[in-house]
């Protein structure tokens, strides 16, 4: 089969979206199927088999940024892609985001596929465009959503249904990573942009309430950010113990992940899955994240790790409290993620995604 994917997010920015259409890609290539990947991009795509299409610029967008390309010019060479390409079917992800994804579905001479990633609580802009969007809609043959959460959102403005088909992940290559050296101690894990929505000023806080009267506690950090200055909050004794590892391939992070004993994910809302809780999982790691929407299907509460209130460092470093002084508990816990993260490997995920693959050709 030839298929086409559409990202519209910058190839070249850090991203769950991003991660998901790469490895979905490598994945579609090794079963065999002919792939081609158009995005937006600042550099030259390492992967020969993506395009870059468009200049991105940050667009605020869900408490965060989204770099994406708006010039609607972009479309033109879009569908000569497409066309020089013919595509059996076209996978566009995120179809109502004005960029690359919403030019494919636009111009796609195949049936579309369009997965639905954002969570968003709320969206003045997606409202005001939706008699604009049930146009794009109506290119759209078979529609999945990575959890119910991104499902709702979608479905409350545009109806019909859903199929949800989650995230997918190298399981291996978090279950068997060797770990980095990052020195002794006990360490808590945060993984993400460092943007106010990743709730990092509250991990940190947390940190604070934990390791004092706690020497050996640490904090990892792999990412970057604006929220990068509530570190600054921290006397220098307790920051000496926080370890900024700045931005981190997708490659690379298993070995951070299993060098550590806790994720700590106190994202305060708008997320539509979480794939740094079914990574942390991956590697055996006990979490504890915020009782929010996306969260909550991924992570069930007292089995993988703990849901707290968003918002609260004090629920955040009493969880972890609680994992970290029971090295049963925080066993038990580890073992049920691995467990729990095999239902959301790419062997499982990529046969789900061909089946609608299957399905939009059977209605064309």
């Amino acid at each position: 089969m030839r298929v086409a994917l559409a990202c519209p997010y910058a190839w070249d920015a850090p991203g769950g979206v991003q991660v998901h259409v790469r490895e979905l890609g490598e994945r579609l290539r090794a079963r065999g199927h002919e792939v081609m990947a158009l995005t937006p991009s600042r550099t030259r795509p390492a992967e020969p088999w993506v395009r870059a299409v468009g200049r991105p610029v940050e667009v605020p967008y869900n408490r965060s940024t989204a770099p994406i390309d708006l010039r609607p010019w972009s479309l033109r060479p879009v569908r000569q892609l497409l066309f020089a390409f013919r595509p059996d079917v076209v996978h566009a992800h995120e179809p109502f985001t004005p960029s690359t994804s919403m030019w494919a579905t636009l111009s796609s001479p195949a049936p579309v596929v369009a997965t639905f990633h954002s969570g968003a609580e709320r969206s003045l802009l997606f409202d005001l465009a939706t008699p604009v969007l049930r146009r794009v809609a109506r290119r759209i043959a078979v529609r999945i959503a990575v959890s119910e959460r991104a499902a709702a959102f979608a479905r409350s403005r545009l109806g019909r249904e859903f199929r949800i088909v989650p995230n997918g992940l190298d399981v291996a290559a978090f279950a068997a990573a060797e770990p980095a050296d990052l020195g002794p101690g006990r360490k808590l894990l945060f993984v993400g942009r460092l943007h106010r929505r990743k709730g990092f000023p509250v991990a940190v806080e947390a940190f604070r309430l934990l390791a004092n009267g706690r020497p050996d506690i640490r904090l990892i950090v792999a990412g970057e950010g604006e929220e990068r200055r509530a570190l600054d909050r921290l006397d220098p004794a307790l920051r000496a113990r926080v370890t900024m590892l700045g931005t981190v391939s997708h490659q690379q992070l298993p070995r951070y992940h299993v060098a550590c004993d806790l994720l700590v994910a106190p994202s305060l809302g708008g997320e539509s899955f979480g794939y740094v809780l079914v990574e942390a999982m991956a590697a055996g790691l006990p979490v504890v994240a915020s009782q929010i929407h996306g969260y909550d299907e991924v992570v069930r509460d007292g089995q993988e790790g703990f849901l707290v209130p968003p918002g609260d460092p004090r629920a955040v470093a009493d969880a972890a409290t609680t994992v970290l002084d029971d090295p049963t508990l925080a066993r038990t816990m580890g073992q049920a993620g691995r467990a729990r993260a095999a239902r959301y490997d790419w062997a499982v995920v990529a046969e789900e995604i061909e089946a609608a693959y299957r399905e939009a050709l059977a209605l064309r």
